[in-house]
C-alpha cells in the first residue's frame, strides 16, 4: 500500500531549534550559502547544515527533499538577489545589459554557490521572473518569437558560463589564483618575437585583459549582434 503524501507545510518545523531560531526555507538558503562561503562545496552537508541550524541533519528534510532541492533553491536565491531592485528603463538594450551584469556580480558575490548552481534549473519563482523579464524585453523590442528565444538562450547560458568560470577562478586558494594571474607576465609576455610573433605583439594588452572578466565585453557582442538583426530588414 503506497504512503500517503505528507503536505509541505506539515512537513516543516514549528517549534525552536535548541538556538531558539524557528527555520524556514530562506533561513535554511541563507545558511547553506555562509557554509558554502566558508567551507567550499564539499564542506555544504545536511549534517553540517543541520549543525549550523541547530538541529538534526533530518530536519532539513522538513523544507527540502534533498540536498539537490537545496542546491536549486540557492540558484534561485542567486537569481533573487539579481534580479532585486532591477527596473527596466524602456530601452531593451540598456535593460539587457543592466541584468545580465546583475546575474554575473549576484554569483560572482558567492563564487562557491555560483560553482555548485549555475548549471541548474531551478523552475523557480525568482528564475521564472528572469526568464519572463528577458523574453518580454525581448518580444517588446521586436523580436520574432523564433529570434526571441534564440537570443534569449544565448543570453541567460552567456550569463551563467561566464558566471561560473570567474566563479571558479575566485573559489581556488588564493596562491593558487595569483599563480594563475601571473602566468601572464612570467610566461606569456616573455615569449619570444621569432616563436610567437603574435603573442608577443600584443603580450602588453594580454597581460591587462586576461586577468578581468570577459564577460562585458562578450555581453555587448552578443546585443550588438542582436541589435543588428534586429535592423536588417526581413
Amino acid at each position: 500500500m503506497a504512503k500517503p503524501v505528507v503536505p509541505d507545510e506539515a512537513r516543516r518545523r514549528r517549534r525552536p531549534t535548541k538556538q531558539g531560531t524557528v527555520l524556514t526555507h530562506e533561513l535554511i538558503v541563507e545558511t547553506a550559502l555562509r557554509m558554502l562561503r566558508e567551507h567550499g562545496v564539499q564542506g555544504l552537508t545536511a549534517r553540517r547544515l543541520g549543525l549550523a541550524l541547530g538541529a538534526d541533519a533530518s530536519t532539513v528534510y522538513r523544507y527540502f527533499r534533498g540536498m539537490d532541492e537545496l542546491t536549486r533553491a540557492i540558484a534561485d536565491e542567486l537569481m533573487h538577489r539579481a534580479m532585486a531592485g532591477w527596473a527596466p528603463t524602456g530601452d531593451w538594450r540598456t535593460d539587457l545589459r543592466a541584468l545580465g551584469l546583475r546575474i554575473h556580480a549576484a554569483y560572482l558575490a558567492h563564487p562557491q554557490a555560483a560553482v555548485l548552481a549555475a548549471s541548474r534549473v531551478s523552475g523557480r519563482e525568482h528564475e521564472i521572473a528572469a526568464d519572463e523579464a528577458v523574453l518580454g524585453l525581448l518580444r517588446g523590442a521586436g523580436f520574432a518569437d523564433p529570434a526571441a528565444v534564440r537570443i534569449y538562450h544565448v543570453f541567460i547560458d552567456q550569463s551563467l558560463a561566464f558566471a561560473a568560470l570567474d566563479a571558479a577562478s575566485l573559489a581556488l586558494p588564493e596562491e593558487a589564483r595569483r599563480a594563475d594571474e601571473a602566468v601572464w607576465q612570467a610566461t606569456y609576455a616573455r615569449l619570444p618575437q621569432d616563436t610567437h610573433p603574435h603573442i608577443a605583439a600584443t603580450a602588453r594588452l594580454l597581460a591587462q585583459r586576461m586577468n578581468a572578466s570577459a564577460y562585458p565585453a562578450a555581453q555587448d557582442l552578443l546585443l550588438a549582434a542582436a541589435a543588428a538583426e534586429l535592423e536588417t530588414p526581413r
